[in-house]
């Protein structure tokens, strides 16, 4: 095992224990912050597996931005941030879905692609400039899907806070 190995390992970990952390806290900003550690861990197997470029989006778009939209949203919504009873469901489904969908994930990516390693030498894989290629001419409906997802969901929150406001006004007048 090669260094590079145990940090991608490391780091898997790293984001796989956050995970668990996200689904598992009781409360929204617990939630928020342990899904920022994540996509850390996800940004650090990127830059083990020498995708700079990829990790450094990572940590700008997801964590400097997803993170900080999703508690933002829990702001202005003015959603309880303190654990709740009434919001608790039952574990023991979430559990056993969660299992048989990640074993189903590696059964499929052990079959399709086996034990197989990759040479990354001679490969630009962190290259922003092959990796903006790509985004802008295989990728661009995806990435375009993706923005307009992010508006709407901006949108929403800003709906939802402003209604909220409405009906608080309406009622204490």
């Amino acid at each position: 095992m090669s260094l590079t190995d145990v940090l991608a390992a490391a780091f898997g970990l790293l984001a796989l224990g956050a995970g668990i952390g996200v689904v598992t806290t009781r409360r929204i900003v617990r939630a928020g912050l342990w899904l920022a550690v994540s996509f850390a861990g996800i940004a650090g197997v990127a830059l083990v597996l020498t995708a700079e470029f990829l990790a450094w989006v990572l940590v700008l778009v997801y964590v400097g931005a997803i993170v900080v939209l999703l508690l933002f949203a829990t702001m202005l919504t003015r959603a309880p941030t303190e654990a709740s009873d009434e919001l608790d469901r039952r574990q023991l489904p979430g559990i056993l879905i969660a299992s048989g969908v990640g074993l189903g994930l590696a059964a499929v990516l052990t079959g399709a692609f086996g034990w197989t390693r990759v040479s990354l030498v001679g490969r630009e894989n962190g290259d922003a400039a092959a990796m903006g290629e790509a985004i802008f001419s295989e990728w661009v409906l995806p990435f375009e899907v993706l923005s307009l997802l992010l508006l709407a969901a901006l949108v929403g929150a800003i709906a939802v806070s402003t209604r909220d406001r409405a009906q608080q006004s309406g009622n204490s007048g």
